[in-house]
């Protein structure tokens, strides 16, 4: 999806001409999409995350039919999809928020949000040359 989206924004106008035609036209959008983010933006961008204008998205299309088995299990079949994905360390957000605030009270929750926290943007301090 992420590769689809650049080529959809940037297109093979974007590529460089090289005489021999050995070049990595991944590695020149995902640079060309690194140089484009916002300033405060990080490697999550374009790396993990890239949206464009009418871009592709993975959707999720589960096919139930009406007072089926399915239909009840589906709720439980959620829940277990956020934990194993979470044990993976791939959650989507949203599910993992929903199935947190339907466990944990407030304090809980602000507890384990402290405790789980990792802050992974850059330094904001300069190295001293030398």
């Amino acid at each position: 999806m992420i590769r689809r989206n650049l080529a959809k924004r940037y297109g093979l106008s974007a590529l460089p001409r090289s005489s021999d035609g050995l070049i990595d036209p991944w590695e020149h959008l995902f640079e060309r999409a690194r140089r484009d983010r916002p300033r405060d933006a990080n490697d999550l961008e374009p790396y993990w995350i890239f949206d464009t204008k009418g871009g592709y998205k993975i959707e999720r299309q589960i096919p139930l039919l009406p007072l089926s088995r399915e239909v009840g299990q589906l709720a439980w079949l959620k829940k277990t999809l956020v934990a194993y994905r979470s044990v993976i360390g791939q959650p989507r957000q949203q599910e993992l928020v929903e199935f947190m605030l339907s466990r944990l009270t407030a304090d809980e929750l602000a507890a384990f949000t402290e405790a789980c926290s990792i802050d992974l943007s850059p330094p904001t301090h300069g190295f001293a040359n030398g």
